[in-house]
Parts: structure tokens; sequence; C-alpha cells
């Protein structure tokens, strides 16, 4: 008997987020309950216990020193973020910080686990200005209002210095700060002249010095050592691929991820001399997400996923060299019966290589098998072979699948990212119509091609469906941009001014912007559509999908709406994505065969 798509929707995942202060214990974050909640492991491996089972997906940290998680948590998917306290054996939430108009996103924990440091828009519901809280006593400071967006980075290890992150005017571009709490004194880290990017700070334990990534005056993102008494900084490991670290506390290791192709690679090196230590033996080759020491730096905690591992959560032992697997989710859908991609290169309009995972279907085919277009979102993001159900599910079923890293994506440097900034945000639209030309060369059927994408992927979708009509079968977009110009008149208060950094803005490019929305060319467009959105969304609101939705049915082009209203930007809970995905398989099925 058959797979259904209910059995993909149904694989479990689970990540490892910290260890408890004496690393007896392992944070675990996992949809055992169809949406994600907290339970925690035994660190030498054991059954999980549930501590979360709340009907909104919750995240959370151990605090250092305690039994206790901070959990943090909104409603419906309106990204409206509160605060709170939490045993690790369940019980009720206790507020920390509850103001259901505003967001609060906590980014540093001191390491007695007293006090945090968190941004808030509760001042004007735009700019976020950062806070320090004590647990303790209930006591908070506001200890950096510049303005824009700013978030918590990280405490030294003292807890004297809290770093800022802000972002800047312009695209991919931020500073870091460092603000004494006590006295106020803001010091003024990453003062630079192009656009670059820069991390949070991994500090050495005697607060003298610390780490970073940025690819500033680079074209990928270096590890960088900043000297507090010096205050100047200087690159100290580089490669050919975006880099990323963090640092235990004892200071005797420095963990470096790296970005290859979309799949990751973890080094230790010593902080102090910069001399490698060794890698961390992956379980295979995939994507690995947090990466958190315990308290004397003996173990690694991260959880590990890739096409054919739906997510499980993994402990390294830094001194034997050994490594644990805390979790082994549910599924009933073997792993043989999974597929992998292969990555490729295509050549778009203006020679520019783009890269694009292909994943084929494991039953052999007497012609070319029809093929989904899946678009990722940003668009300052990468797609990654990560586990998708969905696009298991689409191979099982005899369809291929084509994941392109269209211009602007991330992860192939910074000239790259930028080819679709502003005006040439079509050039990335473009990126779409080369791959379809390509489909033939790679065995596939370019007549029988639906683009599939969510977010800015969404948007993608409307955009090749209204630039290209000739070219595409039929659409999935979940959550996208009709119009550039009234998704930036009514997204929230708080992103517009950050989104127009990527997109251009509605004082000085409104004219390109509605050239560039898919809905000034509805007339062209003919294709079978289905769209999927949830009520609460506050970043691409609801209005993006209702419009477009009611042009073309007054055209009398195929459109479904698919509107869930306890959703925000995308489907977090199982309950709709059950809903929700067998409309889809149902839909390409119709409309591609």
């Amino acid at each position: 008997m058959g797979h259904t798509i209910k059995d993909f929707l149904e694989i479990r995942s689970a990540f490892a987020i910290n260890f408890s202060h004496d690393a007896s214990k392992v944070l675990v974050s996992s949809n055992l309950s169809g949406t994600m909640q907290l339970y925690r492991a035994p660190r030498a491996g054991g059954a999980l216990t549930q501590i979360t089972d709340l009907a909104e997906p919750v995240s959370g940290i151990y605090l250092p020193g305690r039994d206790e998680l901070l959990v943090q948590m909104d409603e419906g998917g309106n990204e409206r973020v509160q605060i709170y306290l939490l045993d690790d054996v369940g019980g009720d939430l206790r507020p920390v910080v509850h103001e259901p108009d505003h967001i609060h996103r906590v980014g540093a924990v001191t390491r007695d686990g007293a006090t945090i440091g968190y941004a808030s828009n509760r001042r004007n519901g735009v700019d976020f200005d950062v806070y320090v809280h004590d647990l303790v006593s209930g006591d908070e400071q506001l200890v950096f209002d510049m303005g824009g967006w700013c978030g918590a980075a990280g405490f030294s290890p003292d807890g004297r210095w809290l770093a800022v992150q802000r972002l800047t005017e312009r695209n991919s571009d931020n500073d870091v700060y460092l603000v004494e709490v006590r006295t106020g004194e803001v010091v003024h880290v990453t003062p630079h002249d192009d656009e670059a990017s820069f991390g949070g700070p991994s500090w050495l334990p005697d607060g003298s010095a610390f780490f970073f990534s940025t690819d500033h005056e680079a074209e990928f993102s270096r590890i960088c050592r900043y000297d507090m008494r010096a205050r100047t900084w200087e690159p100290v490991i580089e490669r050919e691929w975006d880099l990323g670290c963090s640092i235990d506390w004892p200071g005797e290791q420095l963990l470096v991820s790296a970005n290859e192709e979309g799949y990751a690679r973890l080094s230790l090196f010593d902080p102090r001399t910069l001399a490698p230590i060794g890698e961390v033996p992956l379980p295979a080759r995939g994507l690995t997400t947090g990466g958190t020491f315990s308290r004397d730096g003996r173990y690694l905690a991260y959880g590990f996923v890739s096409s054919v591992e739906q997510g499980d959560a993994w402990v390294y032992d830094t001194v034997t060299r050994e490594t644990t697997r805390l979790t082994t989710m549910p599924s009933d859908v073997a792993r043989d019966e999974l597929i992998e991609p292969e990555l490729h290169r295509f050549a778009s309009f203006d020679g520019e290589q783009i890269p694009a995972f292909v994943y084929r279907p494991r039953a052999p085919m007497s012609e070319p098998p029809p093929v989904i277009v899946y678009v990722h979102g940003g668009p300052e993001a990468q797609y990654t072979p990560g586990f998708n159900p969905v696009i298991q599910y689409l191979l099982y079923r005899g369809y291929a699948v084509v994941a392109p890293n269209v211009r602007g994506s991330t992860g192939y440097g910074k000239r790259f990212h930028h080819l679709d900034d502003v005006y040439k945000r079509l050039d990335s639209v473009r990126d779409l119509e080369a791959l379809r030309a390509w489909l033939p060369t790679a065995g596939l059927d370019q007549s029988r091609a639906a683009l599939f994408g969510g977010s800015y992927g969404g948007y993608m979708v409307l955009a090749g469906l209204a630039f290209q009509p000739q070219l595409w079968a039929a659409g999935v977009d979940i959550v996208g941009i009709s119009s550039l110009v009234t998704f930036l008149e009514n997204t929230a208060p708080w992103r517009r001014k950050f989104r127009e950094r990527e997109y251009g803005s509605l004082e000085h490019d409104r004219e390109f912007l509605e050239s560039a929305s898919p809905i000034t060319r509805i007339d062209d467009m003919r294709a079978p559509l289905l769209i999927i959105h949830g009520s609460n969304d506050p970043r691409v609101p609801l209005g993006e999908a209702e419009q477009i939705h009611a042009a073309l049915s007054a055209k009398d082009v195929e459109c479904e709406l698919l509107v869930y209203p306890d959703e925000g930007h995308g489907l977090a809970k199982l309950k709709n994505r059950l809903d929700a995905y067998p409309k889809v398989a149902a839909f390409l099925d119709r409309v591609l065969s």
C-alpha cells in the first residue's frame, strides 16, 4: 500500500537548543505534538519528556545556573512575542514581559542567569529599543534607543557590556555597539563605509576580546577578533564560504561553522592561538542548527537535518570525540524512500551562473517528468537541502523538483547577493526563464513546469506567472507579495523601512515598484493559481492574497485562496498543514497531468 501526503506531513523533527546548568539535560524543540514545543532529554540519551503543551508554537532556552526556562511565544502567528519563565518540569508560564500590543525579542542572558537583554517596539510601535531586565527583582532599564531595528546580541562574561546590533539604512548592512550597562557608555565597534553584515560577539572568558563574523571588505563572511583595550579588530579565519562562530565559556574552543554550497561544516579552533583542534563529525552531509556548548565546554549540542533526515538532536563529546544521538523522530516513511538532490548550475540571460538543487523521482519514467520549481523566500536567504516533507511527497508522486538560488540569494558572496537590489529586481525573475529553458538539458519536462514558493518565493511565483505567462503551467503562492506598493504600505510599520532597503522606497521608487508588481500585469496572467495565507500575517498582509485572488477571479482565471485564521507568515500548525497541502497536491496533479 502506498503512502499518502499525510504520512509525509506527519514526519516529526527535533533540534537541540542548549544544556541545563550541570549538562545532565538538553533542552529540545520538537513538533511531536503538531506544533514546536519544548522537551528535555538526558544528555547521555533516553526518553524525551514534554515540558510545554500549548496551542501556539513556543521557543525557549535553559537559563544558566538553574532548571528554569526562558520562554517566548506569540499568538496565532502575529509575531507579537511575549516573554515568560517556566520550570523545566512544566507548569504555568510566569510572565516576565507581557504587553500583547508590542513585540519583545530576547537576545542576551548574563552568565549567572539573573539578567536578560531584549528589544521591544513599545515606545512607538516602530523602533526597537534595547532593555536590560533583572529576572529576580523585575527591575529594568532602557539602555539603547538610537532608533531603527535594534537587538540585544550578548553580554560580556562579567555582564558589564551588552552588545547591540542595529540595522542601517543600507541593504544588508548593520552595526554593532557595546553598551556599558551601569554607566550607559556606548562604543561603536564597527564603523565602516561599505555595505557589510556584522554578527554578534563570542567573548573570551576574561572579557579582553571577542570574535565575530563579518563580510566587511570581503566577498564572504570571515571570523574577526576585536580587542577591547585597543578598540580595534582584525580578520583571523577566512575561507571561500560564509563563516559563523561561537565560543565555550572556558575559552578553550572556538566553534566555526561554514556554509559550503548549502551544506554545513563545523570546525574547532583554539581561541588563543587559532590553531585547529579538529572537525566536529556530523552524521552525514547536511545542515546543523544551534551548536551550543555545555557550561564546562566539554559537550556540544546541535540539531542535524538533511534532505533524507527529518531533524534530530545530537551531542558531541569534545573529550572522547564520541557522538550521541539524543532523538530518533517517528516516521512512517523509510529513509531509503527519500531522495537527495544533485547540485547543478545553469547560465542565465547575462551569463551569470545560477545554482540549483535538482531532485529526481526515484521511479523510472518513460518520459521526462513534470517539474515543480521551488523558490525560496527572503529574498536575503538561501535554499539549503534540509528536510521538506512536501518536496519529498511530490518526488514520491513522480514529480521532479528544482530549487534554484536565484540572484540575490545569500551564501554565494556579497556580489551575487546584491544582484537583485531595487531596480535589478526583475533580473531574478529572468533567472526563472533561463531555468525553464535549461530544464530539457536535465531531462525534465519544461512544458509541465509549475512555480511554488512562499513569502518572497510567493512573489517570484506571481511574477513568473505575470511576466512570463507563456512559460509556466501553474503556480502555488504561499504568503506571497502581489504588489510591492501595497505590501510596503500595509506591512507592519516596524518592517517597512527595512524592507525598503531591499525593494526600493515608496517615496523615491514608486513607479518602479508598480512596474515590478505582478498585479500590474494581471491582464497577462492565465495559469491556474493556488494561494495560501494566514489571517494574522504581519509581514505580508492577507490583503496581498485577497487582491490578486479577486482580480484573477474577475477575469475567470482559475484561482483558489485558502485562508487560515490562526496562522501568520506561513503554516506553523500541523492541523492546517494537513488541510492545505493535500489540496496543493491535488491541484498539481490536476493541472500538470
